[in-house]
């Protein structure tokens, strides 16, 4: 008798068999497994430089511990990028950041998705910061920064001595959009704080601030883009002296490099973190504007470059030294000049069409 013949082996395929048949069927009535879940993701940009850096280091880097959420970074999120991206429907920025100026201009374009109460609480935001389309950051300030090589005497200490190119040679840098500029241009002209949005209502007024600038353009080296570019002009001696950010500058001195900052005037104005329409993962971005604007994370901030909290709450957790550094102090703040957001939002269009024409030469 062969293998095959065995009485016994036979039996024992058909069972195997039959159980076979049996376990297949089983498994056939079960429901497929279910996909792995996407891990969470937020693709965010900013602006680059000490200014991203410490945007990381307070809040992305900490937020994707906690959250797990896988954090990409980005940088240079311009109006026109993101309005070309709304328009495509392919929107691949969850969360960018801009000033009150650009905030306006994005919402009047439909750029931005509207935040609610439900989804990011800004009960203890300043009152003046809050906005139903942007979440406030950090309060900084646009001010004078000089050359200390250039001036190791007596220092350009305000807006004034900015346009003074007699009194303080030198080659000058100004950004390249008109946000802040044209209220330095008025205030270097003399005019009084609370006179300077509405004089800038005026066709005169804004040819006043205008004709102010022409007068500055052959002493002007750079038109600069990015926050870290007067840093670098004023390093290199490309320029001695610039309208910039004060934390930009803050961060150079801390590098040791040959500059200071005049605070006798200043234009404090409100940064923002916004959700583009159409952002690809809302969800995340919404979990984020909400660990950003905490009291804890807000105070953290400072820890990695001199901006101000926009929370009230935050400021008895930061220590005094570290708050001495800040443009929020009520000392800095008695000499500023808030910028007017809702000024910009409905002249914003106009002003960066006239001083463009003005960098250009005309």
């Amino acid at each position: 008798m062969t293998e095959k013949d065995d009485p016994m082996r036979r039996s024992f395929l058909t069972r195997s068999a039959r159980a076979l048949a049996l376990a297949a069927t089983v498994l056939a009535t079960l429901p497929a497994a279910a996909p792995a879940a996407r891990a969470e993701e937020l693709v965010f940009s900013s602006w680059g430089g000490a200014y991203q850096d410490a945007i990381r280091k307070a809040w992305l880097e900490p937020f994707a511990r906690e959250a797990r959420i896988s954090v990409t970074e980005d940088t240079g999120p311009e109006l026109a990028k993101i309005r070309a991206m709304v328009q495509s429907n392919s929107v691949s920025w969850d969360v960018v950041t801009a000033g009150g100026a650009g905030l306006m201009l994005g919402v009047q374009q439909g750029l931005f998705e509207p935040i609610t109460d439900a989804m990011v609480d800004q009960s203890q935001i300043l009152p003046g910061a809050r906005n139903p389309y942007g979440v406030p950051s950090e309060i900084f300030s646009t001010l004078v920064g000089y050359s200390r090589r250039a001036f190791p005497g007596a220092a350009p200490a305000s807006f004034a001595d900015f346009w003074d190119v007699r009194k303080f040679p030198g080659k000058r840098t100004l950004p390249n959009k008109p946000a802040t500029v044209l209220e330095a241009a008025l205030l270097a002209e003399g005019v009084a704080p609370s006179e300077i949005y509405p004089t800038l209502s005026t066709p005169a007024g804004m040819e006043r601030a205008l004709n102010k600038i022409r007068a500055l353009r052959p002493h002007v080296a750079v038109w600069w883009s990015s926050g870290a570019q007067p840093v670098q002009a004023l390093a290199s001696g490309e320029a001695v002296m610039a309208l910039g950010w004060n934390g930009r500058f803050q961060a150079g001195m801390d590098e040791g490099l040959p500059i200071a900052m005049a605070w006798e005037q200043s234009i404090p104005q409100v940064g923002y973190f916004m959700i583009v329409k159409g952002a690809p993962n809302r969800e995340a971005a919404v979990k984020f504007l909400r660990y950003m604007s905490t009291a804890a994370a807000q105070s953290r901030f400072s820890q990695y470059v001199a901006y101000g909290p926009a929370r009230l709450d935050a400021l008895p957790l930061i220590e005094p030294a570290r708050l001495a550094r800040l443009p929020s102090t009520p000392e800095r703040l008695a000499h500023a000049l808030f910028m007017d957001i809702e000024w910009w939002a409905k002249h914003g269009q106009e002003a960066q069409e006239k001083y463009t024409a003005v960098m250009q030469g005309n």
